[in-house]
């Protein structure tokens, strides 16, 4: 009798021992069998445990201690997700973390489940409207103090869709732009200003424009001059530029933060801007800007072109609503077709440029852009502008509305090009 009630003390106490594991070792899930009763366990089975629990029957043993494996190793402690249940309640598919399972949590992770480092912004915070910017709704949302906050309308989803364009990542790391024309007057420089400022102005990487054009460039005209050097300058002491604050001493930057490489604008010079030079001009703006914006001469025969078309990603070609100006536009697309660069041509990005209210007698304006765009990628049109007309120095806070998002949309139009890279220098050299 008293074997009997020694035999249901040690059962009992067997039973205990083995819920309190359960609250700090992980027990895979078993199917529940009503209609089958738990068994006792058996002697050998009790003497393996209280050998496991620390051999005098105590509970489990110090949660402090690592235990070791096989080949001598010790393992990392097991810490529970959550408090572990009490004996005799259900566990409803409790994990525990460890070291050694962050590869199989992270892939449970992935099928769902929270994990302590997967806090990020879009789980806790609540996402917001954007605030609109202009029009009434931006009058009625300053009102009522932020507390009515309108949807933005159709051309303020238009203008966010086009500064995300602009602010397309440049794959490659580095991407030129040329912007060309086979006429002069047409607006080539202002061009390249503008855009480069809208680029600039919405982008968070660095931005340059360089004038490489053979003779007297007019590209510093069109900004304050913050110093006297040029891209002769450059090319002269390269070898000692190592950092970004040593070439910061050969450019000029805008409000922008647009910066320019001046050319040289000695008249006495007798050097001429050639294709070497170019390209050892890109060999160190490539090690420190994202973007560069070309200034090209008037000539498609000189050596610096050459360089510039073989180096280039893509074109801006631009020209105005005149016919003289048309027929140059689309003779220059001809002469790239021609000289073997007809994926240039085929990508372009065409600015009709100052263009005014039609009237009698006019090229008729829709022709011309249908005209171009069957042969390039868009036509981008800028209208007159007043400020841009006097040739002074070019500021985007000066520009008309129109024209403002008329700049806009060449730099989404460019920026739908930086996803790409059409040649590498060191292939070029």
């Amino acid at each position: 009798m008293a074997d009997d009630e020694r035999r249901g003390t040690g059962a009992e106490q067997g039973t205990a021992d083995l819920d309190s594991l359960r609250g700090m070792v992980e027990v895979p899930a078993q199917p529940s069998r009503a209609a089958e009763p738990a068994a006792a366990p058996s002697a050998a089975g009790r003497r393996r445990h209280r050998q496991g629990s620390g051999g005098d029957g105590g509970g489990p043993a110090p949660s402090g201690r690592r235990a070791r494996t096989r080949s001598g190793r010790e393992s990392q402690p097991t810490v529970p997700l959550r408090p572990a249940g009490r004996p005799g309640e259900p566990d409803h598919g409790r994990q525990e973390y460890s070291p050694d399972a962050a590869p199989a949590l992270a892939a449970d992770g992935a099928a769902g489940q929270v994990l302590p480092t997967g806090l990020t912004a879009q789980m806790l915070l609540r996402s917001r409207p954007r605030p609109p910017s202009t029009g009434w709704r931006k009058a009625v949302y300053r009102t009522s103090l932020g507390l009515v906050r309108l949807p933005p309308a159709t051309a303020e989803r238009r203008r966010i869709d086009r500064i995300s364009r602009a602010r397309t990542p440049v794959a490659s790391g580095h991407h030129r732009v040329a912007v060309m024309s086979m006429k002069g007057g047409v607006g080539k420089t202002t061009t390249t200003v503008a855009l480069g400022s809208m680029l600039a102005s919405v982008r968070a990487d660095r931005v340059i424009a360089l004038d490489a054009n053979p003779d007297r460039g007019t590209l510093s005209d069109k900004l304050p001059v913050q110093t006297g050097r040029s891209v002769r300058d450059l090319l002269e002491q390269r070898a000692s530029i190592s950092r970004y604050a040593d070439i910061r001493a050969f450019t000029t930057q805008t409000v922008t933060r647009l910066e320019v490489v001046a050319s040289d604008q000695n008249p006495a010079a007798a050097i001429t801007f050639s294709e070497a030079d170019y390209y050892a001009a890109c060999a160190v703006l490539e090690r420190f800007y994202s973007v560069c914006l070309t200034d090209c001469g008037t000539g498609m025969t000189h050596s610096a072109m050459s360089g510039v078309l073989r180096m280039t990603d893509q074109i801006v070609l631009v020209t105005t609503a005149s016919l003289d100006s048309a027929r140059s536009g689309s003779a220059t697309l001809d002469w790239l077709i021609s000289h073997g660069h007809q994926d240039l041509a085929e990508t372009a990005v065409v600015v009709l440029n100052a263009i005014r209210r039609p009237g009698r007698g006019d090229v008729d304006l829709g022709r011309l852009e249908a005209h171009f765009a069957a042969r390039c990628r868009t036509v981008v049109l800028v209208p007159y502008d007043a400020h841009l007309a006097r040739g002074a120095e070019v500021e985007l806070d000066q520009l008309a509305g129109p024209t403002a998002e008329a700049y806009l949309s060449l730099a989404a139009a460019v920026g739908d090009g930086f996803a790409f890279r059409r040649t590498d220098l060191r292939s070029a050299q």
